[in-house]
């Protein structure tokens, strides 16, 4: 069985197609006969050794970054509860341990992870929705604001940031969210109220059209402090990269770490998302699709960044 993986952490060259043991799953598990998996920032980490240590624990190389995988159920595991059958096309986030990761092309795992794929998707643009739908959802639960109130966020034209506009509008948040120049259609097309320009004065920005500020702040932009002055005093705040807040804290600003690893397992959130893009609420970007032969070049692309909709690498 194929894979992607690296034996020695370094650039995108490190990757490489590599040839892995058939795997078959246990009770409560399936398997996924793999046919897209999408390029993440963790899997940048995974390749160059950011997290070494950790994987080393895990056991030998390879190590198979991905956690995003779509293919077809093609064998259930014996006394497991579920409505999935061989034949289903899927969708899942792959919690990645060592060789177990998206980029493969067969991945057992646990049956509550794996949710249908929306109606109509191929598997390239399913692949695109696990893991950032529901780091989106994550942080919107986190913040817990409710109808009628308002969301700001940044880096909105990304994976991140865009489902966090359209599940946020789905929950009936009034969106307001940053965009540079060439993007302002995109986001204006995935719902947002209003749209501010991106940059380090984005407080400002979004304090000229809400001098109240915002109930919540998502910072997929990563600007941290930069953007907490757009905040209401006991306000949300919720991070992707860690960031707890000042020391000391701000103005009663309650700050949401988001670590999308706790919401492993948990198809029923996924699920819903599914309903969510059939029911035109929620979209799924593909930038480009790539053969695993070519994976290196995805992460080549991505080291450059300001791409728009999401990197596929494809097991056909």
């Amino acid at each position: 069985m194929r894979g992607v993986g690296v034996i020695e952490f370094g650039g995108p060259e490190a990757l490489q197609v590599v040839d892995l043991p058939e795997v078959h799953p246990g009770p409560g598990e399936v398997r996924l006969r793999v046919h897209a998996a999408t390029v993440n920032p963790t899997d940048t980490f995974i390749r160059g050794g950011a997290r070494a240590d950790a994987l080393r624990e895990s056991g030998p190389p390879p190590y198979i970054p991905g956690m995003d995988a779509a293919g077809v159920i093609d064998e259930v595991g014996p006394d497991t509860d579920t409505d999935l059958q061989v034949g289903d096309a899927v969708m899942a986030m792959v919690i990645p341990r060592g060789s177990h990761g998206a980029y493969r092309e067969s991945i057992v795992l646990k049956a509550d992870a794996v949710s249908r794929a929306p109606a109509g998707s191929n598997h390239a643009e399913a692949s695109t929705l696990p893991m950032n739908a529901l780091t989106a959802r994550l942080s919107l639960d986190q913040m817990a604001l409710q109808p009628g109130q308002t969301l700001a966020v940044t880096g909105a034209a990304g994976c991140y940031g865009g489902y966090m506009v359209e599940l946020g509008k789905a929950d009936g948040l009034t969106v307001v969210a940053d965009a540079a120049e060439k993007d302002v259609q995109l986001v204006k097309d995935l719902g947002a109220d209003v749209i501010v320009p991106r940059g380090d004065d984005i407080s400002e920005q979004i304090r000229k059209v809400l001098p109240e500020g915002v109930d919540g702040l998502a910072d997929g932009s990563v600007q941290n402090e930069l953007t907490l002055g757009a905040i209401k005093d006991g306000g949300q705040f919720a991070s992707v990269r860690g960031w707890s807040g000042p020391d000391g804290g701000e103005r009663g600003i309650s700050f949401h770490i988001t670590w999308v690893f706790s919401y492993d397992s948990r198809a029923d959130l996924l699920d819903t998302i599914r309903q969510q893009v059939e029911d035109g609420q929620v979209t799924m970007r593909v930038n480009s699709t790539y053969p695993a032969e070519q994976a290196a070049e995805t992460h080549r692309l991505f080291k450059q960044g300001g791409h728009r909709g999401r990197f596929v690498i494809t097991f056909d």
